[in-house]
């Protein structure tokens, strides 16, 4: 990967992303919550039960490129004032994901990470975008994309000035069809051989499947990641986006407590 002059792994000290205090890259991250911001009285219920479970950061979209142009959109700047209520409430710093180059100056206002789409992998006018930004920045593996792919945008917003990049490892589309995606798990070591940037997983869009989410964050775990990013909402039958993949409180905070003693004995092995 010659084009790699800023993500390569070239020296044995590895990134920390410091977001509001929480290191990423230091530390097993767990950023958790709703889909989409649907409403206030949603994302507020949403984040005080990930925090007592144990969530480092709060994940919400105030902006969901869909499939489809008739499906929920997010609620904008509505939906990013709530978030910041929620951050005040509950202290959880906020990621929220950001479609379009001329939204990056004001949702930084708002986010605590900018979060890059599989979507907008490859949008390099974006990419350059939220590089000249001063903030942390998730990217998401696009759904079609090598591991080089990925690390050069990672490059493209490296390159702009920005050194807090996170990578997030959501699933690949394969030819199987009984999950949504494929989750890509060998992509943890593999990242850590490449670069020296901190990568989380995505059980939820990988799978799919809230039966399998909670295996997968364990198996994310034993694998060496960085962190988690799951999504939870207080009432997953009444979600406008995604309603088959997100956890309920109970079934989050179930997985939290085998998470950290997972993570807890990994750590006495070493």
């Amino acid at each position: 990967m010659k084009n790699l002059k800023l993500a390569a792994m070239e020296t044995p000290t590895r990134t920390i992303v410091n977001v509001a205090g929480v290191e990423v890259g230091k530390d097993l991250v767990v950023i958790a919550g709703p889909c989409s911001v649907e409403s206030e009285e949603q994302t507020l219920a949403t984040a005080r039960a990930v925090r007592e479970a144990g969530a480092d950061l709060l994940r919400g979209g105030a902006f969901k490129p869909r499939t489809s142009p008739y499906s929920f959109q997010g609620l904008g700047l509505r939906g990013l004032k709530i978030l910041e209520q929620a951050r005040k409430e509950t202290g959880l710093p906020i990621v929220t994901e950001v479609i379009d180059p001329r939204d990056v100056s004001w949702v930084a206002e708002f986010a605590d990470v900018l979060q890059i789409g599989t979507r907008n992998m490859q949008n390099f006018a974006l990419l350059k975008e939220v590089g000249q930004a001063k903030k942390p920045v998730l990217l998401k593996r696009g759904m079609y994309s090598t591991l080089e792919e990925w690390l050069n945008c990672a490059e493209y917003i490296l390159s702009e000035g920005n050194p807090d990049v996170i990578l997030c490892e959501r699933g690949i589309r394969t030819f199987e069809s009984y999950t949504r995606n494929t989750l890509d798990l060998s992509a943890v070591p593999a990242i850590k051989e490449l670069t020296h940037l901190p990568i989380i997983i995505d059980p939820t869009h990988s799978t799919g499947r809230v039966s399998l989410i909670g295996s997968m964050s364990l198996a994310a775990v034993a694998a060496g990641a960085d962190g988690l990013i799951i999504e939870v909402h207080n009432n997953p039958a009444a979600a406008l986006c995604d309603a088959d993949q997100a956890l309920t409180p109970e079934m989050f905070s179930e997985d939290m407590r085998k998470i950290r003693a997972l993570k807890q004995f990994f750590e006495t092995l070493s």
